[in-house]
């Protein structure tokens, strides 16, 4: 008998999982059908803002895989259609082409709901205004690009995490004058404030006015109704144009309308298997779930394309016969604003502070490269370890050429539990061109193992 696959939502974890359990059994035993209410599938949004800056040329290179290619792999997937309810007792989910208005309903033996995050846009005055823009999709993206016409010379980004410093480099690379806006007194605020401080003076650096400490509270507009200015607890800002990068939250109305489990962040919980708990019919993954976090013990919320693609992989070979597990996460990210490059992983001091551990802490200046090889530049490491048990709990990076990276020897040391006496005698790998004789991670392992009394080992 054939099984029938529904999946809600396009990108990265939806279509991941069609296309793992299409590769796992035939279409014989499995129809799948996905509905996507965009008119793109498979792209990356975290290439947005390098497209808009353009440093990305074209808009299809961000595509992984286009509708026809699905299509051709055997998934009868639906664009401009929005499931609008998940009948659970019924298994079925009712269905608008948003062209048309036309509604039906389709049975599924199995579901994936993969309908993503949604931008933060706050009611204020001005806010919805043409020439206000957020870049959560490639349409938005499309008409940021279109909007950047001659005679523009001034853009407000408000929002300072990883979205608003990238925004407001694309803008800067577009030739405007830009000023930042953010609520935290320092940018970047999953790192600590006094690593967020090196971003703030690497970015004026840059040209570009960063206002910590600042709220926005409406869009100045003109006759015409586009912007003038951005009016925030610090003053006024001139803006002919207005990029938000407040974050995303959950695209999850229509789990919680079918009585799904939502967690603290209104993320979809699920299992490790990605099986969304308490149910044996539903499967959740990418941007609208909340994951376990392997150094904290507890869930947090994580919209990011990595994740995405793996919880599809996850559910879409558990769909196809398989046994996957996703065990969770540490929390590494990395961006850039020109040359400055930033990245976390793990637990800053207000996280580890939360989850009720005691550490201490040591920041250390290192190079990139051999002090003597040309081209190193300065960057900061800042690391965070359990009092106690040395257990590595956190590190954060901000430097130039060559520092973002170095955040992943911490992300496999945070996965594998290491102490930081641990750290210190990791074999990596050493040349001038790309290193100092004792990596800037390890110094900073050995100066907080110091710090704890903790011997290499």
């Amino acid at each position: 008998m054939t099984e029938h696959l529904v999946v809600i939502g396009g990108d990265a974890a939806g279509m991941s999982a069609a296309s793992q359990a299409r590769r796992r059994r035939g279409t014989d035993e499995l129809r799948i059908t996905a509905f996507e209410r965009g008119n793109f599938t498979s792209y990356s949004a975290c290439g947005i803002p390098y497209w808009v800056g353009g440093e990305v040329a074209e808009r299809d290179s961000l595509i992984a895989r286009t509708p026809d290619q699905h299509r051709a792999n055997g998934i009868d997937l639906r664009l401009g259609t929005e499931v609008t309810e998940i009948d659970r007792a019924g298994k079925r989910v009712r269905t608008r082409e948003l062209a048309t208005g036309v509604e039906e309903w389709t049975a599924y033996d199995q579901l994936v709901i993969g309908t993503g995050a949604e931008p933060i846009r706050p009611a204020l005055p001005g806010f919805d205004a043409p020439g206000v823009h957020g870049v959560q999709n490639l349409a938005e993206g499309a008409a940021l690009i279109n909007s950047l016409r001659d005679g523009l010379r001034t853009a407000v980004v408000v929002g300072g995490g990883y979205i608003g410093v990238e925004m407001a480099e694309a803008m800067a690379l577009r030739g405007l004058r830009v000023t930042l806006v953010s609520r935290p007194a320092e940018p970047m605020p999953t790192l600590d404030p006094d690593m967020g401080r090196l971003v703030r003076l690497g970015m004026e650096k840059l040209g570009i006015e960063v206002l910590g400490g600042a709220e926005a509270v409406e869009v100045l507009l003109g006759a015409d109704g586009r912007p003038t200015a951005v009016r925030s607890t610090a003053g006024e800002h001139p803006a002919d144009l207005v990029v938000l990068g407040l974050g995303v939250r959950p695209r999850t109305a229509l789990a919680r309308a079918a009585g799904l489990p939502l967690g603290a962040h209104g993320g979809l919980l699920t299992d490790r298997s990605m099986r969304v708990v308490g149910t044996d019919d539903v499967w959740a993954g990418g941007d609208c779930v909340e994951v376990l976090n392997l150094v904290s013990g507890g869930h947090q919320y994580v919209a990011l394309g990595t994740h995405a693609n793996k919880h599809g992989l996850v559910m879409g070979t558990n769909l196809g016969g398989g046994d996957a597990i996703f065990p969770g996460v540490v929390g590494t990210a990395v961006t850039k604003v020109f040359d400055l490059e930033i990245a976390r992983t793990g637990l800053n001091e207000r996280e580890a502070a939360a989850a009720g551990l005691r550490w201490k802490s040591a920041v250390i200046e290192s190079t990139a490269r051999a002090g003597y090889y040309p081209g190193a530049e300065l960057m900061t490491v800042k690391m965070l370890a359990e009092e106690g048990s040395g257990r590595l709990l956190g590190v954060q990076i901000v430097g130039g050429a060559g520092a973002g990276k170095r955040i992943d020897i911490a992300a496999v040391a945070l996965t594998a539990r290491m102490t930081v006496g641990q750290m210190i005698s990791l074999d990596l790998a050493y040349a001038p061109p790309f290193s100092p004789v004792w990596d800037p991670v390890l110094v900073a392992a050995r100066k907080v193992a110091g710090r704890i009394g903790q011997n290499p080992s």
